[in-house]
């Protein structure tokens, strides 16, 4: 694809402002670039969330093996405008980079996909058929993801590669931590301090269960070789009306980073088996919510797939790629859910300034990721 054009469409992605919400105008954007294909055979759908977000599915090519791209089209807030040299929603070229909010995390990414798929269709070689999800809300749930999945659109998948970025397209990430958020309240009985007696303490029952929930997730000691052990934090706390007050109510909430060695399903026992236990006792009242929870991400650094990928990194970039772990959740943990047992991988342009003021995008990487997953493509169809 001509360049500037590829550049063109980065920068009318990262220009709509997609801060946790509006993702249906990228996707309108991005389908259009599409429709003039459809006489090709290109199937394009937009299946909304809610009002204003979209996720969009674009299929082109034929065949019974459907290799998958995927990306997020929502970014995260820029924060505090001062600490932007520029408007972060005003892509700006400086020195070989594309400035601008989701230039790195995942913007480009998505945009390279998107290119080197117009790319085969302009050039009729489209080697296989090939499936583009975009997401919505992938920074505040990965509940787009999760939306497609139920759909059953993830199901025909044979491979999944995510755009993500991995310090430049020199690493593959091929598995990851998954994420069990949780919010816990316990209610109480008010009474004046002088005469506790009289009254239930909520947060003494909360801290109960803060202290022992902590001791019953440190006996899942697993260690995976890539990802290390499970890690769970009491990240906030708060509770009470005044000093002088027996506390009616308390509140916390936790996070869980797991690893494949551990289901959610075993995380959910072991918190909802200890609220059980506490609720037991008199006086007692708490009640557990989970946030969004995100499987961990299985995966093997020699399979196939990472191997193909690593062989077409050498031809483009002229350096191996480095199969990686991650801590962090991603679409791709919704989409093990799916009912194809495909490898998943993250592979992506970018840098290491997401979700940081000034966060950029080298071009040349940008333009290297197009020609990389249009090859890997060909090579995956063995064309």
């Amino acid at each position: 694809m001509d360049q500037a054009h590829a550049e063109e469409i980065l920068k009318k992605v990262i220009a709509i402002p997609t801060v946790n919400d509006n993702e249906k105008e990228v996707a309108d954007y991005l389908a259009s670039l599409f429709a003039p294909y459809e006489d090709q055979g290109v199937t394009i759908e937009e299946l909304a969330y809610s009002p204003g977000r979209s996720n969009l599915i674009v299929t082109i090519g034929e065949g019974e093996t459907t290799l998958g791209f995927s990306g997020h089209q929502d970014v995260v807030d820029p924060g505090d405008l001062a600490d932007w040299d520029t408007d972060p929603f005003v892509p700006t070229i400086k020195e070989g980079r594309l400035i601008g909010r989701g230039a790195s995390d995942m913007k480009s990414g998505l945009a390279a996909v998107v290119c080197a798929m117009l790319a085969m269709l302009k050039e009729k070689k489209v080697p296989g058929k090939i499936k583009l999800i975009a997401t919505v809300g992938e920074e505040s749930g990965e509940y787009g993801a999760a939306q497609v999945t139920d759909a059953g659109l993830a199901d025909d998948l044979s491979a999944l590669v995510i755009a993500e970025p991995t310090d430049g397209m020199r690493q593959i990430c091929y598995t990851s931590k998954g994420v069990v958020d949780y919010h816990v309240t316990s209610k109480g009985i008010a009474a004046h301090s002088s005469r506790p007696h009289e009254g239930e303490d909520a947060i003494a029952h909360l801290l109960e269960f803060a202290n022992e929930v902590q001791a019953r997730l440190a006996r899942l000691d697993k260690k995976d070789p890539v990802l290390g052990k499970l890690t769970s934090l009491i990240t906030l706390i708060k509770g009470g009306e005044q000093i002088n007050s027996v506390p009616s109510q308390a509140e916390l909430s936790g996070n869980i980073r797991t690893i494949p060695g551990y289901t959610n399903q075993v995380i959910f026992d072991v918190i909802d088996g200890l609220i059980a236990e506490l609720n037991a006792k008199p006086g007692y009242q708490l009640s557990v919510d989970y946030i969004y929870p995100e499987e961990p991400m299985p995966g093997d650094a020699h399979s196939p797939l990472v191997q193909l990928l690593q062989k077409v990194g050498l031809e483009v970039f002229g350096h191996t790629l480095t199969p990686v772990g991650g801590t962090g959740a991603s679409d791709g943990s919704e989409f093990v859910r799916a009912k194809g047992d495909y490898p998943i991988v993250m592979v992506g342009p970018g840098s290491d300034s997401q979700h940081q003021p000034n966060e950029w995008v080298s071009l040349a990487a940008y333009h290297q990721a197009i020609a990389f997953y249009q090859q890997f493509a060909n090579e995956f169809f063995g064309k």
